[in-house]
């Protein structure tokens, strides 16, 4: 037991090291890939938190397996350069016991990850997604340069001939307003300035000496208004400009979004569908055979004084039969793409169990990796980690997308890097054992 206690202290250390650099460098990586569409959105720093934070739950899906496999080379390492298992194999406990406590460890990890992929992970994305897309849309601030229309705003064309870099004072202002389309409105001012309101709900602009142009669309013989005015203020919706929370119900969930259970329902509802489309097309099919055998054909063919009613009715089953048949045709269309809506939610659940279960197959292959390396350093972990995580990553993504093609099974696609690379620590156990 004093063994199994040292060996798992040993875990420790390098653990929490690796995952917390693991999880840094996902992060950096995150954020470069998405520094454009947060820069000049006048973000609060709890917005930029709130996306960082919803994130770091696919960041510790892919970091807890990678920090178990650099942490299991580490310290193996550590205790075979130590001769450690050395001693522990002259007293006759072979590095296949050795391993027992950390798997246990890696067990109770792969639930917990198992649990938090289903319970924590779908509702994160869902809500990044969500506040994701509101930061995309938001516009950057609003900008005037002389001499160049602005079209910031819906509706409205801003052109200043002359904008002043330290103040919101413009000089030679036209305005253009098409967002009503029964009217035409030009204003021009002399002179001017523009700003937000204190809730930046509406763009306000101060017009001095200037005239207001009216046409109307509909009748382009009617009368023209002309206005002029010393003072006149503008009021604009600032639409955009603003970062909004958009309500949780506004987009419907991806595969991603959702837990196990609701994407069995999702199954269970589409396999529902096809059989009910099935079952319609049959019974079409056999009121069609019905209305056919009950005609009498030496009355209706070979008789041809036959009433037309009758001769009618031939006509109409025929066109029923080749009715069926190009629904046959749109069902086996229909079939396949509900099929392949089927293996993407299959993926994605065997994806959640598939990936924790690599705390357990990177056990395998990171003790006897560090037993025969024996050096204990980070670089060395890291190394061949990244080396073994890249293989299984670039063998998942693969998987996931020949399984989203149909041209292997779901589980085929999630589960046979975990049964290959499983099969090879097996491999390396028995070697050093």
């Amino acid at each position: 037991m004093l063994i199994y206690k040292h060996i798992l202290k040993a875990h420790i250390g390098p653990f929490l090291f690796s995952f917390f650099t693991v999880t840094l460098l996902f992060v950096l990586q995150f954020l470069i890939r998405t520094i454009d569409q947060l820069v000049g959105k006048g973000l609060s720093l709890w917005v930029i938190t709130q996306l960082i934070t919803l994130n770091l739950a696919w960041i510790v899906t892919l970091a807890v397996p990678m920090a178990v496999l650099v942490s299991t080379i580490m310290a193996f390492g550590s205790l075979s350069a130590n001769n450690e298992i050395m001693i522990m194999k002259a007293n006759g406990i072979g590095l296949n016991r050795l391993i027992i406590p950390v798997l246990i460890v890696a067990t109770i990890i792969t639930y917990l990850l198992i649990r938090f992929n289903n319970d924590v992970l779908p509702e994160a994305n869902h809500q990044a997604r969500l506040l994701l897309g509101d930061i995309s849309r938001t516009k950057p601030t609003f900008i005037l340069e002389s001499g160049k229309f602005s079209e910031d705003i819906n509706g409205i064309k801003i052109l200043a001939k002359k904008t002043f870099e330290h103040s919101n004072n413009l000089e030679g202002i036209y305005i253009f307003d098409y967002s009503d389309p029964t009217h035409k409105n030009l204003v021009t001012a002399e002179f001017g300035d523009i700003g937000f309101t204190s809730d930046f709900k509406n763009i306000v602009m101060n017009l001095t000496n200037g005239e207001i142009h009216q046409l109307d669309n509909r009748d382009y013989s009617g009368d023209y208004r002309k206005v002029k005015f010393t003072k006149h203020r503008l009021i604009f919706p600032a639409e955009g400009f603003t970062f909004q929370r958009t309500g949780d119900n506004a987009f419907m969930r991806g595969d991603r979004e959702l837990s196990t259970k609701q994407m069995r329902v999702i199954i269970d509802s589409l396999k529902l569908n096809i059989a009910n489309y099935y079952r319609n097309l049959s019974n079409e099919l056999k009121l069609s055979i019905n209305r056919l055998s009950s005609l009498e054909f030496r009355d209706t063919v070979i008789n041809l004084k036959a009433p037309i009613s009758a001769k009618d009715t031939i006509v109409m089953v025929y066109r029923q039969f080749m009715n069926v048949k190009k629904n046959i045709k749109n069902a086996q269309q229909y079939e396949k793409t509900v099929e392949d809506q089927i293996d993407m939610y299959l993926v994605e659940i065997y994806k959640k169990y598939s990936i924790p279960f690599a705390c357990i197959v990177f056990i395998l292959i990171g003790a006897p990796l560090g037993y025969r390396v024996k050096k204990g350093n980070f670089g060395i972990a890291a190394g061949l980690s990244l080396l073994f995580f890249l293989i299984y990553w670039a063998a998942l993504i693969g998987g996931e997308k020949l399984a989203d093609r149909g041209f292997i099974t779901p589980f085929l696609g999630m589960w046979l890097v975990n049964i290959v690379l499983g099969i090879f620590g097996l491999y390396l156990m028995f070697k050093s054992a």
